[in-house]
């Protein structure tokens, strides 16, 4: 075999490997990893602590975003309304709420002070294709935040589908906004307030659905 196809072929294998990997990590794993490289840059980098939000949601794009699955959250939070989209509304629905969640928790990480989150021993079975992975965020001088992420087994990678804060569901949280925009609107008329609301990003993040 030509050296440029063996050294081609040991590329494709170690791509081929790594992708296994990424796929196997467990859930709890996959979370505390994500978790504590973001926690290392957010104390690093000095943009992102003077409160440098479009810093901060490339930080999310890049190392957040990929491990969520927001078509499944958007349909999570419509809910019931979901079969009255139609696939180009559920495709613009998803759009939407991704560009409102990054830019909603993107102001958030620019508030981090040295934050420390711990986890919890996950109790689910080895084969279970839906989880829960709580953690706690431990703020100085203040009282600890439970923070849960309800992920599901999607083709063997394991995606984010839903968040709670201290007892508090995102989808559920923005799943009663939404019904209230979609009874008096219609479908178009939820994705009227999303769109509205990521043009103006000095809006309070509540509006059109959810709390900050």
């Amino acid at each position: 075999m030509p050296m440029f196809a063996r050294s081609l072929l040991a590329v494709v294998l170690l791509l081929a490997s790594l992708l296994v990997a990424a796929q196997s990590k467990a859930p709890d794993a996959l979370v505390k990893d994500v978790t504590e490289e973001v926690l290392k840059i957010l104390s690093e980098d000095k943009q992102i602590r003077s409160g440098d939000s479009t810093r901060a949601a490339e930080l999310i794009e890049t190392r957040i975003a990929p491990h969520f699955d927001f078509p499944r959250m958007t349909a999570l939070a419509v809910g019931r309304h979901w079969t009255q989209a139609n696939e180009e509304q559920r495709s613009r629905l998803a759009e939407e709420f991704r560009t409102l969640l990054v830019r909603t928790y993107a102001n958030a990480l620019t508030e981090y002070r040295d934050e420390t989150v711990t986890f919890k021993p996950m109790r689910q079975g080895p084969d279970a294709k839906e989880v829960v992975v709580q953690s706690q965020i431990n703020k100085p001088g203040g009282q600890p935040i439970d923070l849960d992420y309800r992920l599901v087994d999607k083709g063997g990678e394991w995606k984010v589908i839903d968040v709670t804060v201290a007892g508090v569901s995102l989808v559920t949280n923005y799943r009663s906004s939404f019904n209230n925009e979609i009874s008096s609107g219609g479908i178009e008329g939820l994705l009227k307030a999303l769109q509205e609301k990521n043009r103006n990003p000095q809006a309070p993040a509540s509006t059109a659905g959810g709390t900050s």
